[in-house]
């Protein structure tokens, strides 16, 4: 029955749905997490330091950590491959073109598919960044406001943190949208609501992780 569901594009919408709201919430924590920068480097390394003992003495150093990133890998796998096999489903059940345009979708729309590989390709880059360190060049392990810092002081950090921001942005913006259609939230009375969460949800995530390197940049944080 699973491998049934998982077959159906009704099934792979759904996980497309379900992963997508649990990299949500964890955009939401991350980027509380990334607010603490401002409020200095004690706090900051404070906060990178309890992730790691998150669950202690119950569980061992890191533990919990690497759980989190275990269910965050899973979700990010699950929903690349579920929106690359409904994108070739979509492709191969209209193989010519329309012979009518169609409604124009929505810029968000239009660029969903791109916005998925910026941001798949910016995951990478973010860990060799800052959790591996390799490719920053000032870093220093266990010294996690540093290197945030270091890696906001160089014009190339700043262009791909900026631009995957926006794209973050654009994709929160209609995959929440829906997700909530795919989940059966979505009806006449709830749609102006949705959208309208949609929107800040998308506004939010954005300002926020945007102002650490626009922070650093300014010699506000430093």
């Amino acid at each position: 029955m699973t491998r049934t569901l998982w077959r159906s594009t009704v099934g792979k919408k759904t996980v497309m749905a379900l992963t997508g709201l649990i990299m949500l919430g964890y955009l939401v924590a991350h980027m509380l997490g990334n607010l603490k920068i401002f409020f200095g480097r004690g706090e900051f390394n404070g906060y990178a330091h309890w992730l790691r003992t998150l669950g202690e003495p119950l569980l061992h150093h890191e533990w919990a950590l690497w759980a989190l990133r275990v269910v965050l890998l899973a979700a990010v796998v699950l929903h690349g491959v579920s929106a690359y096999q409904l994108s070739r489903r979509d492709i191969s059940a209209r193989p010519e073109k329309y012979v009518h345009k169609r409604r124009r979708a929505s810029y968000a729309t239009r660029t969903m598919r791109w916005g998925g590989v910026i941001l798949g390709l910016f995951i990478v880059w973010h860990l060799l960044d800052l959790t591996t360190l390799t490719v920053n060049e000032n870093a220093q392990h266990g010294r996690p406001y540093e290197n945030v810092v270091a890696s906001f002081s160089t014009w190339y950090g700043n262009t791909v943190y900026l631009t995957a921001m926006l794209a973050l942005g654009l994709h929160v913006r209609h995959g929440f949208w829906s997700a909530a259609q795919t989940l059966g939230a979505g009806n006449a009375n709830r749609d102006r609501i949705l959208k309208t969460a949609a929107n800040a949800l998308a506004l939010v995530l954005t300002a926020g992780f945007v102002s650490v390197p626009v922070a650093v940049m300014t010699g506000l944080v430093n």
